[in-house]
């Protein structure tokens, strides 16, 4: 859906992306997890941690402002998890 809305609003200069993050450590996500089940999907992940709220939101304000030319992409800020 993302690549077919940027070519729709092909010539307006206006770009479509998508960040689709990865486990992320906030309330919700915690919610209804023991403490040995959070470790070990942090464990899962190449940067052996959880991301944070801090490193989704620099992955957006990059495709949002310096990343301008990046256009009909899904961005997976998941610190390299499969």
């Amino acid at each position: 859906m993302t690549l077919i809305l940027a070519r729709e609003l092909r010539g307006r200069d206006i770009t479509v992306n998508t960040v689709a993050p990865g486990p992320t450590a906030t309330p919700l996500f915690f919610e209804g997890k023991s403490e040995q089940v959070v470790e070990h999907i942090a464990s899962l992940n190449p940067m052996q941690r959880l991301g944070t709220p801090e490193d989704i939101a620099e992955v957006t304000a990059f495709v949002a402002g310096p990343g301008r030319w990046i256009n009909g992409q899904v961005l997976y800020a998941n610190g390299g998890a499969a």
